[in-house]
């Protein structure tokens, strides 16, 4: 237990200043650490797929977006807008939420074919081709998904309690408790269960067959191993972490819009997982938090940073391309120098050794430390000193 000590004092603590954060942040903090809680959640859903099994995935954007649209599409009431009629089931928004994921992993299974027999490049252009597919649909469906306009996302109620604004909401220690405070605890939930779930996978008999699939899938086989099986269920798995991705990042937005889910998020998920760390959870969500604050970090402060216009100004980068810029080198410094990502830097600067403690002066004067005399022992003869 006391060895335990110290490794479990970190993710405690970064808990506690999780749970604190509300009472103290404001609203635009709040709201991009709901974006980076929901990225975290993808990307560890990724990093089963691609860095535990070895199964390169291009399609992740895909998977959310079927999530979001899924949980709004139950969740929502037949309504018109914008001259459409807009279909909805209006299901409670917990069981609607559930069963999006639920639709999310559906979708993954049915593509799990291809990750069972497919691999590497050929697996990455297949699911590259759903992200296209999944486009094609979002504009076409009008009825399910309001074509380019999107749709609105009904509000999460949970025990009675609505997480969004509110006219006049519960204050708490002199804080009002409104929809990002609300939502931020729900999101908090949900990424300690994805990290403590994925976690257990990835240390238990079917994470290490997944690592033996990704390093040796031969002797996999020999071993008994069904390759193809382990493969499929890592998919569908990280659908159904996507497809919860998807429905805290709609109820954050409050808005589903079809050009958000394209190949930029899927190229943005990639860069997560490999600048983070590939194969581990805590390096799925370094790198999330990373890729997602970058925006929102140069949108805020983009003014103090040479180069970086103001969005929609005619000269300068604009923080959205300068966010891609940053991370896209991080992506290839990673690759060169730093092969587990900011995870490996991390525990590389943790095992960094001592500065040697300074040399005892030589009482003869030749600049070293003196050397102790031999041990005696009883019968006249040296003995060797040991260090234990």
């Amino acid at each position: 237990m006391s060895e335990r000590l110290p490794r479990l004092l970190p993710p405690a603590a970064g808990l506690a200043v999780m749970l604190a954060l509300p009472f103290y942040a404001g609203s635009f903090w709040l709201q991009a650490g709901l974006f980076a809680m929901s990225a975290a959640i993808g990307a560890i859903g990724l990093n089963l797929l691609t860095g535990a099994a070895g199964q390169l995935s291009l399609g992740h954007a895909f998977f959310l977006a079927v999530g979001a649209y899924s949980y709004v599409w139950l969740a929502a009431e037949p309504e018109t807008a914008s001259g459409h009629e807009l279909t909805g089931l209006a299901l409670p928004t917990p069981v609607a939420a559930v069963a999006a994921v639920g639709i999310a992993g559906l979708a993954g299974g049915l593509c799990a074919p291809l990750a069972g027999r497919l691999k590497g490049a050929s697996l990455g252009v297949a699911t590259l081709a759903l992200v296209f597919a999944g486009q094609h649909v979002l504009f076409r469906a009008e009825p399910l998904t309001g074509g380019v306009n999107g749709r609105g996302v009904p509000p999460m109620e949970l025990f009675g309690l609505r997480l969004t604004d509110v006219p006049q909401p519960a204050v708490i220690l002199g804080v009002p408790f409104g929809g990002l405070e609300r939502l931020w605890y729900l999101g908090l939930a949900l990424l300690v269960a994805a990290a403590w779930f994925a976690r257990g996978v990835l240390r238990s008999r079917p994470g290490r067959a997944l690592n033996t699939i990704r390093d040796h899938e031969i002797a996999a086989g020999a071993l008994g191993v069904p390759v193809a099986r382990y493969r499929a269920a890592a998919f569908a798995l990280s659908s159904m972490y996507a497809g919860v991705a998807g429905v805290l990042l709609a109820l954050v937005f409050q808005r589903t819009v079809p050009d958000y889910f394209g190949l930029a998020l899927a190229l943005d998920y990639l860069a997560m997982i490999v600048i983070g760390g590939l194969g581990s959870v805590a390096g799925a969500v370094l790198g999330a938090v990373f890729v997602s604050m970058l925006p929102s970090l140069l949108t805020r402060y983009g003014d103090a940073i040479p180069l970086v216009a103001e969005p929609g100004a005619a000269s300068g980068l604009a923080p959205a391309e300068a966010a891609r810029l940053l991370y896209g080198a991080a992506f290839i410094a990673v690759l060169l120098f730093l092969p587990g990502g900011l995870l490996g830097l991390a525990a590389r600067a943790r095992r960094r050794p001592a500065l040697p403690s300074p040399r005892r002066a030589d009482p003869l004067g030749r600049g070293g430390a003196a050397e102790a005399p031999p041990a005696i022992g009883h019968a006249g003869q040296e003995t060797e000193e040991r260090t234990v």
